[in-house]
């Protein structure tokens, strides 16, 4: 195996190499004039490798070929990117063998200017530490407006809402604006009043009632689609395990106060996986700190199942 030379590695997908090509990730790899670079002219994935196992590929290939498709983007075969994604992290566990997670990333842009192929490559890196802390700790959200509305997505396709794009400028200034303000996240809000999603998270909520007789009803909620937020591969996977469970599902639409009077907060994403929402613009989440940390505790008991 070829030795990791960076904090990452970097394979290359071209018709040439079938495992992928692996590059010095220490080198230049992307061409200045590569449109990905000049306009963000591309789409991207984000998944977790947990003691080498990649999580929910086939729900990431999906959701890229959907991103893909909205910027009539060509894209490499799913055989392609499940090869590399194998190489990199075999590569990556060679060189780093302790580290039990790795942020495994998939981009792919339009390539350099009337280039024949897209440029398309995988990259292997450490889970973030501050990701793992949040996790335990629960994070701080603001909530902040997004500047449309929820129809939006259908009068304006063009805008490429609920695509995984590489134009991120806007996701990492909210969060940056965030911080600022004391807080570890945002949640966006439409400006009719609904609740969408984090920055680079699913929003889930959660109510747990008890009747009468002593029945537990535990009811997980997320915001409808139809809003043009991106479709959460995590949320997607936690909702069929949690269906089996036991657990009611529902679909917003949801508005802020909907969270403030949950039982339970979360952020969802396939890196830092489930957060707990501590607080919301200052205000504590949860009626009953006890009733939420079980919530929490069991739907991370079931996100572990998913393969």
């Amino acid at each position: 195996m070829t030795s990791v030379p960076a904090p990452a590695v970097l394979v290359f997908l071209d018709s040439q190499h079938p495992q992928g090509r692996i590059v010095d990730a220490t080198a230049p790899q992307l061409m200045a004039t590569d449109l990905g670079a000049t306009r963000g002219d591309g789409v991207f994935e984000s998944l977790l490798a947990v003691d080498g196992k990649p999580r929910k590929v086939p729900a990431h290939l999906k959701r890229l070929a959907s991103s893909a498709a909205m910027l009539d983007l060509s894209i490499p075969a799913p055989q392609a990117w499940e090869a590399a994604i194998s190489t990199a992290i075999d590569v990556f566990r060679d060189a780093k063998p302790d580290e039990d997670e790795i942020v495994v990333k998939l981009l792919v842009t339009r390539g350099v200017e009337g280039a024949a192929e897209p440029t398309a490559w995988v990259q292997a890196s450490p889970s973030p530490a501050l990701g793992r802390q949040q996790r335990k700790s629960g994070i701080d959200v603001v909530m902040l407006d997004r500047g449309y509305d929820s129809d939006l997505a259908d009068r304006a396709p063009w805008l490429l809402l609920g695509a995984k794009t590489l134009s991120y400028a806007v996701n990492m200034a909210a969060l940056r604006y965030a911080h600022t303000k004391g807080a570890d996240d945002v949640i966006f809000t439409s400006t009719d009043g609904r609740v969408l999603e984090g920055p680079t998270s699913t929003v889930l909520l959660a109510h747990q009632e008890t009747s009468d007789d002593g029945t537990v009803t535990k009811r997980l909620i997320t915001p409808q689609l139809d809003a043009g937020i991106l479709p959460g591969t995590s949320q997607g996977a936690l909702f069929v395990a949690a269906k089996a469970a036991g657990w009611e599902l529902g679909y917003g639409p949801l508005v802020p106060e909907d969270l403030l009077d949950a039982d339970a907060v979360w952020l969802i994403s396939s890196i830092r996986l489930i957060a707990p929402v501590n607080h919301i613009d200052g205000q504590r989440i949860g009626k009953d700190p006890a009733v939420a940390a079980a919530l929490t505790a069991e739907l991370n008991e079931l996100f572990a199942g998913i393969s």
